[in-house]
């Protein structure tokens, strides 16, 4: 028996036990607004379910022991046959089954589906990160897929199944499978254009034979995979099974998993081909063109994951401010505290608020949508994936030596957090990628300029910033070296937009006074102080019953 030395008063109880969702006033208030009203009562229901498994101490027990025990790869089985297998831990396959179950892997064929997704998507990764690759491939493979209405036809049922089956085997015995993506290769990376991987055609039609490798292959235990190669018309887009139609396996050798900052329950691999059979999907020569729409839809849930991890960061902070008292009282009374915690707690209703309101365009699908998301994706993308370490990492330190240690759960989203940055084209490409917007596609800032106008008039500098980004729009002499400011432009723009129309007033005030009006240092917590900081952290505050 321990002795008894004192009394431990003033410890925080766990975050655990609530519903991530209902909980969540700026995701829940989201999901309202861009569900129609025939399909929202489903879409709630939905959601408070996962909500409510998210914040459970299983899912996070799952989640301690996905990441504490990250795949393993088998090239060969005890007797020398390749396998090239990638074990995981069974609390990795709950959570990956779980988020099948719940429809996050389809959104292309529901009404409301991309909302539903991305509300889901963000709940769902608060209570582990790192299996929301294979999700994100599976679910984005579906537009890139429908360019071969044939290819669509078999793959499309199993790649939106709620149905989680794990193994490789043939996909016709499967009730649901799952996709990955190899685009870069050693000598490229970003630079897809420069691939080496060769595809030559055989006599049945569409069949390719690859030779070559991808650098990074994200989820390599999947059932398939989208991947580029240099065909004889030039850089094309194929489909690579694992397991043949024969039942016979493919050639897919397996070099090694990377060994990750964090995201460490998910395998990422290098892959060799040598004669892997493949399928054309789309035509040769376009496999950027075919293959764009998978990576954009990989760059929303990048925004998507990386405003939930703030959220789970801030909602831990908020949490443990308010159970603990230091100096004569709770944390979340002292006014430098709650500077600090308004101004993260801001920083991450702006990420969701747009988040969400990207993927309403994707359920839009109108022309003038998808011309607001050739440019507001990509912006979106290098800046809210950019806040969100500067966001975990000042969270992380509210809880001080506490939040350091690994039993909090902060560091782990902490080595997740610039994950998002990275993926599906880092900080530059995005930029590079506004500028090709603005060059080539007019109609992609017309719509911008009129999805930020519909907010025109009611903040004075909200007005001010839209017309700063137009004067420096009208200057483009260097554009590419000052890309990322204009593009950091674009996403505050749009973020201060859209809380002036839908945030609360003192939400909206503070985030025009210092991301728009320039009333603002450069850490967090430097917030004005005459503002109404204490009601932006109640709103973001927790409640456990």
């Amino acid at each position: 028996m321990a002795a008894t030395t004192h009394t431990v008063t003033n410890q925080v109880p766990p975050l655990v036990g609530h519903d991530v969702f209902a909980t969540d006033r700026v995701l829940s208030e989201a999901v309202e607004r861009h569900v129609e009203p025939g399909v929202l009562p489903v879409a709630l229901e939905e959601l408070g379910e996962l909500g409510r498994a998210a914040g459970s101490a299983q899912a996070q027990e799952w989640g301690a022991r996905a990441n504490a025990h990250p795949p393993v790869l088998r090239t060969h089985d005890r007797y020398g046959h390749r396998v090239d297998e990638v074990e995981f831990h069974p609390a990795w396959h709950r959570l990956l089954g779980h988020a099948v179950s719940a429809g996050l892997t389809d959104a292309w064929g529901r009404p409301a589906g991309h909302v539903r997704r991305a509300a889901g998507f963000l709940v769902w990764t608060q209570a582990e990160a790192g299996h929301g690759c294979p999700l994100s491939m599976t679910h984005a493979a579906v537009p890139a897929l429908r360019t071969d209405p044939a290819l669509a036809a078999v793959w499309e049922p199993l790649l939106t199944s709620h149905t989680y089956v794990a193994g490789l085997r043939n996909p016709r015995e499967k009730a649901g499978v799952l996709f990955g993506m190899g685009m870069t290769e050693k000598q490229g990376g970003s630079d897809v254009r420069s691939n080496t991987t060769r595809a030559e055609p055989l006599s049945g039609e569409g069949a390719y034979l690859l030779t070559g490798h991808k650098w990074f292959c994200s989820a390599p235990m999947s059932d398939g995979f989208l991947v580029l190669a240099q065909a004889p018309g030039g850089l094309s887009c194929f489909l690579v099974p694992r397991v043949l139609p024969d039942g016979a396996r493919n050639v897919f050798l397996i070099q090694r998993l990377k060994d990750k900052l964090g995201n460490r329950s998910n395998a990422s691999a290098e892959v060799e081909f040598d004669g892997t059979w493949a399928r054309l999907v789309g035509e040769e020569g376009r496999g950027v063109r075919t293959i764009i729409e998978m990576v954009a839809a990989t760059r929303l849930d990048c925004v998507v994951g990386s405003a939930a991890l703030m959220r789970q960061a801030v909602a831990q902070a908020v949490h443990h401010s308010a159970h603990r008292s230091a100096f004569g009282g709770p944390l979340i009374d002292k006014p430098l505290m709650r500077n600090v915690l308004a101004d993260l707690a801001l920083e991450s209703e702006a990420a969701t608020v747009l988040a969400m309101r990207l993927a309403a365009a994707y359920d839009a699908d109108t022309e003038a949508e998808r011309a607001f998301l050739r440019l507001a994706l990509p912006a979106a993308k290098y800046w809210v994936t950019k806040r969100c370490t500067a966001v975990v990492g000042e969270a992380l330190e509210c809880l001080g030596g506490n939040g350091y240690v690994e039993e909090s759960g902060l560091p782990r989203l902490l080595r997740e957090a610039p994950l998002n940055s990275i993926w599906e084209g880092s900080g530059n490409v995005q930029a590079l990628d506004v500028l090709r917007a603005l060059q080539r596609e007019p109609q992609a800032l017309d719509a911008f300029l009129r999805e930020v106008g519909k907010a025109r008039g009611a903040d004075h500098r909200l007005d001010a910033a839209i017309q700063g980004l137009l004067t420096e729009l009208a200057d483009l002499d260097g554009v590419e070296a000052r890309a990322r400011r204009l593009v950091e432009r674009f996403a505050l723009v749009l973020q201060g937009s859209l809380l002036v129309r839908w945030a609360p007033p003192e939400v909206a005030d503070t985030f025009c006074a210092s991301r728009l009006g320039g009333d603002w240092g450069a850490a967090f917590g430097t917030l004005p102080h005459s503002l109404d900081l204490a009601s932006v952290v109640a709103r973001a505050r927790p409640s456990v019953a």
